[in-house]
């Protein structure tokens, strides 16, 4: 696992359409929007932030998270380098023993069912593959959320299994979770 691709510098990934860039303080009303919607977590382990002021400080998590070296959080925009944010996409969970991350992701609702979930996946496994040289990404997914599924299954992972009654998520107690991954040797093939 190459940490350095990753915490040397704020990585800034994109393609022809999206752009992965850092969460800044200006993005206020729109990471708002995003957590302010309680479909958007609907079956994420992230309870609703209803309070500006949280959601500013939370912005300053993302930083503080980073120069930790425990979680990137990305602003997703649209390409070519627009500054409106359409979602959060995140890496965490680096386990350097086994060389694996976990991902995450989720779209302010205006943007759901266009496509922005699957191609921001894509460029983050791209990045992780290629520059950071893991070998396994993962993601836990609720078993309703149909749509999330399907962005990984679009992407080459593969559904693992359930972990039943496995873990407390925030605002949803206990819960069964899907684990979806793909490996390196999947993703070059």
């Amino acid at each position: 696992m190459n940490v350095e691709a990753m915490f040397e510098q704020f990585p800034i990934l994109k393609s022809d359409d999206l752009v992965l860039k850092k969460i800044e303080d200006h993005h206020l009303d729109e990471v708002f929007e995003i957590y302010n919607n309680d479909k958007v977590f609907e079956y994420c382990g992230i309870i609703p932030k209803h309070n500006k002021d949280t959601v500013k400080k939370m912005i300053g998590h993302f930083e503080r998270d980073y120069h930790k070296k425990s979680r990137v959080k990305w602003g997703i925009f649209a390409n070519p380098e627009s500054d409106r944010l359409l979602g959060i996409i995140e890496a965490f969970d680096f386990n350097q023993k086994v060389n694996m991350v976990t991902i995450g992701y989720f779209l302010a609702e205006s943007h759901w069912g266009k496509g922005v979930a699957t191609e921001a996946v894509n460029i983050l496994l791209k990045f992780l593959f290629m520059y950071m040289n893991i070998n396994r990404i993962q993601a836990e997914v609720m078993p309703l959320n149909e749509n999330s599924k399907r962005v990984l299954l679009k992407n080459g992972f593969i559904k693992e299994g359930t972990l039943r009654q496995a873990t407390l998520w925030a605002g949803k107690g206990v819960v069964d979770l899907e684990i979806y991954s793909i490996l390196r040797e999947d993703y070059v093939n």
